[in-house]
């Protein structure tokens, strides 16, 4: 079947939108924003390659800052056993102990920002689960920053689509005086350096 530019278009936005992603960046909460907060779909095909997801890698990966730079944090998923899956059966693989490991590095870059005493733990909470497929996870970590943002208040989010002033683009970061500001990381680097006043990046 072929598609109109609008349609294949309107397939990305879809599934950039409604497959849930771990700890996406700004510019997708903007979006996801925008559109009205889609609720996420579990049955939205994957593409496969030899089992392994081909792309999607918002599905499973995440930015955040470091001494270095970014870096990026990845969850390592099972192999898919059928060539026509969906976002609900990709599978968390316990390879390399990818919990503590993400868990460490979250907490050695962001110990010292502003709020992660705060939010430390319901965040350990998560990282500390049992979660078995991915969806799960990622949707437990964006329910938890909704709630931490105050995006489940229907009047706030209304100021946010109705403001007209600049948006702001840089804010405070952990290493920001090391490195300079970086662009694009996920979620967690302004909620820790910002709080509940990270929503105002998000209008």
């Amino acid at each position: 079947m072929e598609y109109t530019r609008d349609e294949t278009e309107r397939g990305t936005l879809e599934r950039v939108l409604c497959a849930a992603p771990y700890l996406p960046g700004i510019d997708w909460w903007r979006s996801w924003l925008s559109a009205g907060m889609p609720a996420f779909r579990h049955d939205m095909p994957v593409k496969t390659h030899g089992g392994r997801i081909k792309g999607w890698n918002e599905l499973s990966h995440t930015l955040i800052d470091s001494p270095a730079g970014a870096l990026t944090l990845t969850i390592p998923t099972c192999k898919l056993e059928y060539p026509h899956s969906t976002v609900a059966d990709i599978r968390i693989s316990s390879h390399g102990d990818w919990r503590h490991k993400h868990w460490h590095a979250l907490e050695s870059t962001y110990y010292n920002s502003p709020y992660f005493e705060y939010y430390y733990d319901d965040l350990r909470r998560i990282y500390g689960g049992s979660q078995e497929f991915l969806y799960e996870l990622n949707e437990e970590l964006l329910a938890l920053v909704v709630r931490l943002l105050r995006l489940d208040d229907e009047s706030l989010v209304e100021g946010l689509k109705s403001h007209a002033g600049p948006v702001p683009t840089v804010y405070y970061q952990v290493f920001g005086s090391k490195h300079g500001f970086i662009a694009g990381l996920g979620i967690a680097d302004l909620l820790f350096n910002h709080g509940p006043e990270g929503v105002l990046w998000l209008r």
